[in-house]
Parts: structure tokens; C-alpha cells; sequence
């Protein structure tokens, strides 16, 4: 994977790139997280894709500005993350807060996205959860305590979690402003309208995957979204939680090639 930065609106911008393919795949991470968050099917996906996976503005290694992190300031990030990374009509996958976006992105660029891949989108939910409860205090007090009880509820799985991932966001999430940017990020969501009445307007084809176990979003929410957007599937990643592509990568990337190979 090779990292690099562009400057959007006078900010640093971090990605990650990763295969040579003329077709391009975009990962979008969720509230919190960053490129790594996808670092187990970075190397399955670029064997076919050109993968770029940016840290979205105010998260991650990309700069945070002190502004408000609005639903409409990030899709407006996202059209301008296009043009400067030279990306014309990619697949995306979206996770949690990046599910949210890319649902939000297709809903009026339909004729710029290939294929779409919503993994525990946000967007439908607006009460919290303990999980979320969790996570959201281990970002304002992150320690690797707090951080690893956050990760352990919102996974599901009694297994350990890596020390690098609870390493890596309490060093995150220690940077300057990333605990404005993470908490503006969550009033704006609670602030927003809730998505379901732009899901109607997707018509790219689109993969939902939903893990079975997931105490952030639960999967009572995956209906919102396969009975709203036009050309839609679905699939119940069993025995995981929040990030089945944390947790189970292979089962994950071969359920979103195929999708993605039109198989």
C-alpha cells in the first residue's frame, strides 16, 4: 500500500493506494476510524481494483479543521476527494458513517458510481446504543482500556481485539481537534434527517452487509434500506459484529467480488 496526500480546500488529505487495475474500488471508513480500519481486504480487493481509501476529513491522518462535520460538509468532501484523486465512476463501499455517505453520495450521482457496497450503514438510526455509548467515551477519554472495552462490545465476538487497532485509535483520537471533529461529526448526524427518503434514488446496484450480531446498528435497520433502494441484495454475515471485514475478511471480500464480478 502506498500512502498519499492532496490538498482539498487548504487541507491535507491521507490515502492509501493499493493494485493497478483501470477499475477502481473506494473504501470509506466510519466514525473514528481511518484507512487501516480496511487494511485485512486492502490486499484481496487490489488484486482486481485500484483501491484508494482515503482517511476522511477531520479523521484519521487527514487534517481537522474547526468547522461543523455536517453531513453535507462531508459529501461535498467526497465529490472534491474525486476530482483531485482523478476517480470517474468507481465502486464504493461504504462502512457505518461511510455507509451513511456513499448511500448519500449515490442518491444524486447515481450515474458516477459503478457498483455500491453499505456495510451497517448509518442514516436510519437515531437513538444510541450501549456499544455506541461505549465507543463515543472512549474517544472523548481515549485510553487502551476504554478503547478495548469499545471495540470488544461493538465486535460481538468474545475474542480479543488486536492491539494495534486499540493502539492506533486512542493515538488517533489524541491528535489535535480529532475529538472536535468526532464529536461535531456525531450532533450532525443526530442533527441530519434520517436517510430513508433518499434511498429511492439509488438505482446503481447495490450489496447490503449486515453482521447478524451488531450491538452499534442493529440489523433490524438492514430493512430500511433493501426494501427502499431499487436494485438491492442482501447478505447476514453470521458470528460477526460491527466490522465483518475486520472479523471475517475472506468470507467478506468473496461475497463483495462476486457482487462486485457480477456472479
Amino acid at each position: 500500500m502506498e500512502e498519499k496526500f492532496i490538498q482539498i480546500d487548504g487541507n491535507k488529505i491521507r490515502y492509501l493506494e493499493s493494485g493497478n487495475s483501470k477499475k477502481t474500488l473506494v473504501l470509506i471508513h466510519g466514525l473514528g476510524a481511518s484507512a487501516e480500519r480496511w487494511s485485512q481486504v486492502i490486499p484481496i480487493f487490489a488484486e482486481q481494483f485500484r483501491v484508494v481509501v482515503p482517511d476522511l476529513i477531520g479523521f484519521g491522518y487527514s487534517d481537522k479543521p474547526l468547522v461543523d462535520y455536517t453531513p453535507e460538509f462531508f459529501l461535498d468532501f467526497l465529490e472534491k476527494f474525486f476530482v483531485e484523486s482523478k476517480i470517474d465512476c468507481p465502486n464504493i463501499i461504504g462502512s457505518s458513517l461511510g455507509g451513511q455517505l456513499s448511500a448519500e453520495y449515490a442518491s444524486s450521482h447515481s450515474q458516477n458510481i459503478e457498483k455500491l457496497v453499505l456495510v451497517s450503514p448509518a442514516g436510519a438510526m437515531k437513538q444510541s446504543t450501549p456499544a455506541l455509548d461505549a465507543y463515543i467515551m472512549a474517544a472523548l477519554y481515549p485510553n487502551d482500556q476504554s478503547a478495548k472495552n469499545a471495540f470488544e462490545m461493538m465486535e460481538a465476538s468474545g475474542e480479543d481485539i488486536e492491539d494495534e487497532i486499540v493502539s492506533g485509535f486512542v493515538e488517533r483520537m489524541r491528535l489535535p481537534n480529532a475529538k472536535l471533529a468526532f464529536m461535531s461529526t456525531v450532533l450532525g448526524l443526530k442533527n441530519s434527517e434520517l436517510i430513508t427518503s433518499k434511498l429511492p434514488s439509488i438505482s446503481v446496484p447495490t450489496l447490503i452487509i449486515w453482521g447478524a450480531n451488531d450491538p452499534v446498528i442493529p440489523i433490524n435497520y438492514a430493512d430500511d434500506f433493501v426494501s427502499s433502494i431499487q436494485d438491492c441484495r442482501f447478505f447476514r454475515m453470521d458470528g460477526c459484529g460491527h466490522t465483518p471485514y475486520v472479523q471475517d475478511p475472506n468470507v467478506f471480500a468473496s461475497k463483495v467480488l462476486e457482487f462486485l464480478n457480477g456472479i
